[in-house]
């Protein structure tokens, strides 16, 4: 609902420029639902002392933190594309005079990315939580990861580190598969930026899992 929600709010507004951008521009509110969900997953067993219990049922961690990954995901992977299919509906009204049509190819791989690009950002919460067992500490660090970033680029007049950031910022990187114009003139590709976003989410799960197999519960 906060995904479709804010990217009609935006699309209402609208006019010209990236029309498939601004449909899907509700994820950056809706991905911190994703954050959220991920994080309390793995903190909430921790908070409750459920987690020996868990282990003791299955004391194979590394299956315990698959399954979890693999419940997380679907479940944002799940959440994204009904957002996402409720926002190209909600602009598909809004932006009717604007020639915005939902089934172009462009617009199918942005809409496409994005459900990916949530799954992502689950993926990277789940390693962080697996990694700092505490919610507070652990939603700070991944909200923190996805928004200052870019609120730090745009604090910076040089251009070139402007650009850097952009391309390696794990949100500003991810969400650039949500681009369908001017695509040459894009700090990182599409399918690159997910790319750098799926690296992060990569090596959060593999501390994540090393600290969770390793170490007491």
């Amino acid at each position: 609902m906060t995904t479709t929600g804010l990217g009609a709010a935006v699309c209402a507004v609208t006019a010209g420029g990236d029309l498939a951008k601004a449909s899907l521009s509700g994820v950056y509110c809706g991905q911190a639902v994703v954050v959220v969900l991920a994080v309390l997953a793995v903190t909430n067993e921790y908070a409750s002392g459920l987690v020996c219990t868990t282990l003791a049922c299955a004391p194979r961690r590394t299956r315990v933190l698959i399954a979890k990954a693999g419940t997380v995901t679907a479940t944002a992977a799940g959440a994204g594309l009904l957002g996402v299919a409720g926002s190209l509906a909600a602009a598909r009204i809004l932006l009717r005079d604007e020639g915005f049509t939902a089934t172009d190819g462009p617009i199918l791989r942005a809409a496409a990315g994005t459900v990916l690009y949530l799954g992502l950002i689950a993926l990277l919460s789940l390693g962080i939580a697996s990694a700092l067992r505490h919610t507070a500490p652990a939603l700070t660090t991944v909200l923190g990861l996805l928004y200052l970033f870019p609120l730090f680029g745009q604090l910076i007049s040089d251009e070139r580190w402007h650009a850097r950031i952009e391309r390696y910022a794990p949100m500003s990187a991810g969400l650039a598969v949500q681009a369908t114009t001017n695509l040459g003139d894009l700090p990182v590709g599409p399918w690159t930026g997910l790319g750098v976003l799926a690296a992060y989410a990569g090596a959060a799960l593999l501390l994540g899992a090393a600290l969770f197999i390793t170490r007491d519960a």
